[in-house]
C-alpha cells in the first residue's frame, strides 16, 4: 500500500481538492444526470425487452430508480443554495448514496450472479449495458460528505487516510472501475488553518474541510518533552457538516478521539451562484498510443468491431469504450485502431 504523509504539500492539497470536488454542486450534478439517464434507459428496458428474454431487469426496479432520481432533485435544490444539511442521516443526498449503491447489485438478482445482496459474478451483456449507464453516477469517495452516525460504536472518520483519494487501486471495484481524477497543473495550496478547533463528540460549528491534529514537543533521549508545544498534523482532512457530531479517529488500540482544527470553511453557494468548477472534470490527455486517426470506421450498436482499439459513441458524451462494449440501443460509434 502506498503511503502519503499529510505534511507533505504536495499531497495535502491533492487530498484538499479532491474534498472540494466530491463536495461540489458540479459533481453531485453530475451524478444526478447520470441517474437519470441509467433510469431513462431501465425504463426503456422494462417496456421494450421481451418477456421471454432471460436477462431481463425487474419492473418494481423502475419505481425505486426514480424514486431515487426524484431525491437528487430534492437535495440538489437545497444545495445548489448552499444547504448541504442534505448529506445529513436521512435527508436526501444521504439516502441517494445508499440506494443508488443497493440498486447496483440488486441490478440483475438471478442466482447465477446475485446471491444475498452481493453481485458474485460479471453481469451478461444487455445487463452489463444498463450497469455501465448506473455506475456513470459513482465517484470515487463521495460518500465523503455524510455524516457519521454518532451513536455507532465507533463512530471513525470517513478518511482515516488518503489512499481512497488517491491510490489508483483503490479506484478499481469487484466487477468495475472508477475513473481516477485529473489534477489541474497548479494546484493551489490549501489555506492556513484557522484558530477554530473541536474534539471528537462535539457539535461540529460549519461546514467545511477539517484537520486531526495533535500537540507535538521536543524530546530529550526521545523521552523527555521540552520546549513549546507545536501543533502537528495527525491523519488525513475530511469534510464535516454543520451541525453533525465530530467522529473519532483510528490508532492502533482503535478509534480514539481526537483535536479537529478546521481548514476551510465551506460557504459555496450560499450567495445564490454556481462558479466555473470545470477543473473537476479535465478529460484525461491521450497518449501516442492513443490518438484518435483519421480516416474514421463507424459501427452500430449490435454490429462487430472490426477492429481492436479505442471508441467513442457518437452523439452522447465524450466517453471512449473499448472493443466488446456497445453504448446506448441505436447509437453510432466512431473511431479508429491504436
Amino acid at each position: 500500500m502506498n503511503i502519503y504523509d499529510m505534511n507533505d504539500p504536495d499531497i495535502r492539497g491533492k487530498v484538499f481538492w479532491q474534498l472540494k470536488r466530491l463536495t461540489s454542486f458540479s459533481l453531485w450534478k453530475r451524478k444526478r444526470d447520470a441517474w437519470e439517464r441509467f433510469t431513462r434507459a431501465y425504463e426503456d428496458a422494462v417496456k421494450t425487452w421481451p418477456k421471454s428474454q432471460v436477462e431481463r431487469v425487474e419492473a418494481d426496479g423502475l419505481n425505486y430508480a426514480y424514486g431515487i432520481l426524484g431525491q437528487y432533485n430534492k437535495g440538489l435544490d437545497e444545495l445548489e443554495k448552499g444547504r448541504r444539511h442534505v448529506w445529513r442521516v436521512e435527508q436526501p443526498l444521504y439516502e441517494v448514496v445508499g440506494a443508488s449503491a443497493m440498486m447496483r447489485t440488486d441490478l440483475y438478482r438471478h442466482p447465477a450472479y446475485w446471491e444475498r445482496g452481493i453481485q458474485m459474478a460479471a453481469w451478461p451483456p444487455k445487463i452489463e449495458e444498463l450497469h455501465q449507464l448506473l455506475i456513470k453516477s459513482f465517484y470515487q469517495c463521495d460518500e465523503t460528505p455524510l455524516e457519521v452516525l454518532s451513536q455507532q460504536r465507533y463512530a471513525e472518520a470517513t478518511l482515516l487516510w488518503a489512499n481512497p483519494l488517491l491510490d489508483g487501486a483503490f479506484y478499481k471495484k469487484d466487477f468495475y472501475t472508477l475513473p481516477y481524477p485529473v489534477f489541474p497543473d497548479c494546484l493551489p495550496n490549501p489555506p492556513e488553518a484557522s484558530s477554530l478547533e473541536i474534539l471528537s463528540g462535539q457539535k461540529v460549528p460549519v461546514d467545511g474541510i477539517w484537520e486531526p491534529i495533535r500537540d507535538e514537543r521536543t524530546r530529550i533521549l526521545g523521552i523527555i518533552a521540552v520546549g513549546e508545544k507545536k501543533i502537528e498534523n495527525n491523519g488525513c482532512f475530511n469534510y464535516f457538516v454543520g451541525g453533525t457530531t465530530a467522529p473519532k479517529y483510528s490508532s492502533e488500540s482503535g478509534p480514539v478521539s481526537t483535536r479537529w482544527r478546521l481548514l476551510w470553511e465551506d460557504d459555496r453557494y450560499k450567495d445564490g451562484k454556481i462558479p466555473d468548477e470545470s477543473e473537476y472534470f479535465i478529460e484525461p490527455k491521450l497518449g501516442k498510443t492513443d490518438e484518435v486517426v483519421e480516416g474514421n470506421i463507424e459501427v452500430r450498436t449490435g454490429e462487430v468491431c472490426p477492429k481492436s482499439g479505442l471508441w467513442a459513441a457518437r452523439d452522447h458524451e465524450s466517453a471512449y469504450r473499448r472493443k466488446g462494449w456497445f453504448g446506448d440501443a441505436g447509437s453510432a460509434a466512431k473511431g479508429s485502431s491504436r
